[in-house]
């Protein structure tokens, strides 16, 4: 063993996922010498990627459709599902320093069970990408007469050169940007509302096209709606992962970043359909129901209250840019590893995370093209039902199955030889929720059901998760309790040991965490592992 610091020392040449990984961490767990940032820092970066637009355009949907009332019930149902089911997850990745796909492995699915939902993940960043790349397009066609078609390429083509470097960038551009999105965004809405008074009672009294009275069908048909938005804890965790050691000094600091940054971003975006559905009430009469949804049809109206005319589209439109950049960099980013993670546990090859990121950016435009903003709701009413489906299945497992009945190792595992390749618990789980979630969507669990998709999906997941680990014991969970090396994983303070190891594949030293014995002598990295197709370095069963 060796305790000297740990060294970025330049790959060897070809070595594409060594090289990559000392920036971006794409497929292993993020270094305690890498992480040099305050808790305030990295919780700021996480909530600046929760600057974009779409919240106004979904909740302006939810609320054009089924009436103010029922928005904000449904609003409200959705954040709290979402708040308590991203809890679990947000303090395990800012914790152990894993992404969520790291922490999916080992929290009920398997080294390539987790497969699944990297997939479902990386779906979730390309129609989020293709959503935000559109209402900037609406805002350059609004603002500068450009056809929607070049609009969408222009979106997908500028996040290019800010997404090709990692963290380090995402962290700066979020921090730098922040205080100027919130101004954009808060101060027209107060003059908005101090200028028309009226506009508050007619917000409220909005009553829909379906002109429904509060009822629980149309609240959850709301909340199915904004519960698509559960998967963006997945990209809250991938700023998370990067937290400092929690210690006694900074545990106050540690957890408000974390929940703020982690769960907390829900409340910000409830906060911002509410705005949506106020914004697209106000200028219905003006513009009509399909400009409503728009945001820079809303946001025209609202600085319209405050600035002169010459300044208003000017302001618009940068809000809507800026929004888009601030989150897509992060779509752009996070869809990158995701896709990377699946391939290269699939094929045992590292092509490069840039490769993924222009696949990821390729679907985008494809979905932009084909004008999804206009079937917006009823997409994203059909993929809540899978992204649902997984986040509840793996907060189950850590809230279950790792504190209540011990069946799940409660320190989440990631590394290839320590896991099984399937595990029951978190699959058959995440399949049964999917499936029946999406049968009962389409009515085919009879017209009551269609309304309650949603629920399905979390009743299912909440009940077969600990079910299939009592059935089967928890032994699908570790195929090893012993990764061949003396030194305890976690430190006095329970965080991941920063004590560096030299990988005798690549040559690098990795901590602790990201290190196993081999078979062959000496320790061999989780990166090396992963694409190691002859599995020599692969530690035999316990």
């Amino acid at each position: 063993m060796t305790t000297e610091p740990a060294t970025n020392a330049a790959a060897p040449p070809g070595d594409t996922a060594t090289r990559e990984s000392l920036e971006d961490y794409t497929l292993r767990f993020a270094p305690r010498s890498y992480r040099r940032w305050t808790p305030f820092v990295v919780g700021g970066s996480a909530l600046g990627g929760m600057a974009y637009m779409a919240d106004f355009s979904i909740g302006a949907g939810i609320g054009l459709q089924h009436g103010t009332g029922n928005a904000l019930w449904g609003i409200g149902v959705a954040a709290l599902i979402i708040f308590v089911s991203a809890f679990p997850l947000a303090y395990y990745g800012a914790r152990y320093n894993l992404d969520l796909d790291l922490i999916t492995r080992g929290s009920g699915f398997g080294y390539y069970g987790s497969v699944i939902t990297a997939v479902i993940f990386a779906s979730f960043t390309f129609i989020f990408f293709a959503l935000e790349g559109s209402i900037m397009a609406q805002g350059l066609r609004f603002a500068l007469s450009i056809p929607l078609w070049l609009g969408y390429l222009i979106s997908t083509l500028i996040i290019i050169p800010l997404v090709i470097y990692g963290m380090k960038a995402l962290t700066k551009l979020q921090t730098w940007t922040n205080p100027l999105w919130v101004v954009l965004i808060v101060v027209p809405l107060v003059f908005l509302v101090a200028a028309d008074p009226g506009s508050i009672g007619r917000f409220l009294a909005h009553p829909g096209t379906d002109g429904a009275a509060v009822n629980p069908a149309s609240i959850m048909l709301g909340a199915g709606v904004a519960l698509a938005l559960m998967a963006q804890i997945g990209e809250q965790i991938d700023y998370l992962r990067f937290m400092p050691p929690k210690t006694a000094e900074n545990s106050r600091q540690w957890w408000t970043a974390v929940v703020l940054g982690g769960p907390g971003w829900v409340f910000f975006g409830a906060v911002k359909q509410i705005i949506g559905v106020f914004l697209a009430v106000y200028i219905l009469a003006r513009v009509g129901a399909e400009a409503a949804v728009e945001p820079i049809e809303q946001f025209n109206a609202a600085l319209g209250a405050l600035f002169p005319t010459w300044l208003v589209v000017t302001l618009a439109l940068l809000l809507v840019v800026l929004s888009q950049v601030k989150i897509n960099v992060t779509n752009a980013y996070s869809g990158s590893l995701a896709w990377t993670n699946a391939f290269t546990r699939v094929t045992k090859t590292y092509p490069g995370r840039i490769t993924f990121l222009f696949v990821n950016l390729g679907i985008a435009l494809i979905l932009m093209e084909a004008d999804m903003f206009s079937f917006l709701n009823n997409l994203l009413g059909f993929y809540s039902n899978c992204a649902i489906a997984w986040v509840v299945t793996v907060a189950t497992d850590i809230a279950i199955n790792k504190y209540l009945l011990k069946l799940s190792p409660k320190r989440p595992e990631f590394r290839r030889g320590m896991l099984h390749p399937w595990n029951p618990v978190g699959v058959v789980s995440f399949l049964a929720a999917s499936l029946l979630s999406i049968a009962a969507y389409f009515g085919l669990l009879g017209e009551f059901l269609s309304s309650y998709s949603t629920l399905v999906a979390i009743v299912v997941a909440v009940v077969l998760t600990p079910l299939i680990a009592v059935l089967t014991r928890g032994r699908f969970y570790l195929r090893r309790t012993d990764d061949g090396i003396d030194e305890p994983y976690l430190d006095d303070d329970g965080n991941p040991s920063g004590t560096p190891y030299l990988d005798q594949v690549s040559g690098q030293r990795f901590e602790r965490p990201d290190m196993l014995a081999s078979p062959k002598g000496g320790y061999v990295s989780s990166l090396s592992l992963s694409t190691d197709k002859s599995g020599e370095h692969v530690l035999p069963p316990q």
